[in-house]
């Protein structure tokens, strides 16, 4: 059995994406030990809490310095013994020494076809706008393993959603999130649960 924790910061789509994967066994073999939110107001912690999902709040705000918050941070991730780590819209930057422990250990979803769109200030509506600026014809989402890189992980899953006439950064996230990220997120969980995903050389192999 694979034990997740999940991390989050908004309203939890993804981890509710997650949630129902392990409720209908499309995500098999998985339990999600605990989610952790570094904004205690995050509806993410509802979700949890209305699925009997143990849930905590590890917040910067609360610690003198970022140095002591990373420190917690890690220390509550572990107290869980997760043997996965998944970031669902976490917007906190991973501490070295969690990066480093969990080596191919963590993963992340982000809304663009990674390399596009990707790494340092790319996040949330931001990515949708710049590709609807650039004039892309199709987006998408990318689970990756986390390295001490932004966005620079193994890849991992990928998929394409097409870009309509008339999006807006609002429409095409929705989309992305739907066709895409809702998608391959728990399939990934899925993949790793069962030992089907390697890492060589940088890249991951699915057996």
């Amino acid at each position: 059995m694979l034990r997740i924790v999940v991390l989050v910061s908004g309203g939890g789509t993804n981890l509710q994406a997650i949630i129902d994967g392990v409720k209908k066994q499309t995500i098999s073999n998985t339990e999600i030990a605990c989610v952790i939110s570094n904004n205690r107001n995050a509806y993410a912690l509802e979700r949890a809490k209305s699925n009997g999902i143990p849930h905590v709040c590890v917040s910067p705000k609360d610690y003198p310095s970022r140095e002591i918050f990373n420190r917690e941070l890690l220390k509550t991730v572990d107290s869980f013994s997760p043997d996965l780590i998944v970031l669902a819209g976490f917007l906190v930057v991973i501490p070295p020494e969690m990066t480093r422990k969990y080596a191919n250990r963590m993963i992340n979803i982000h809304p663009s076809l990674i390399p596009s769109f990707c790494g340092t200030g790319f996040y949330g509506l931001k990515v949708h706008e710049a590709a609807l600026a650039r004039g892309v014809k199709v987006v998408g989402a990318t689970v990756h393993f986390v390295d001490e890189g932004t966005d620079t992980g193994p890849i991992l899953l990928q998929k394409a959603v097409e870009v309509l006439p008339g999006d807006t950064p609002e429409s095409l996230q929705r989309r992305v999130m739907e066709e895409a990220e809702w998608k391959i997120l728990p399939r990934a969980i899925d993949l790793i649960a069962n030992g089907k995903v390697k890492v060589e050389n940088n890249k991951t192999v699915i057996i």
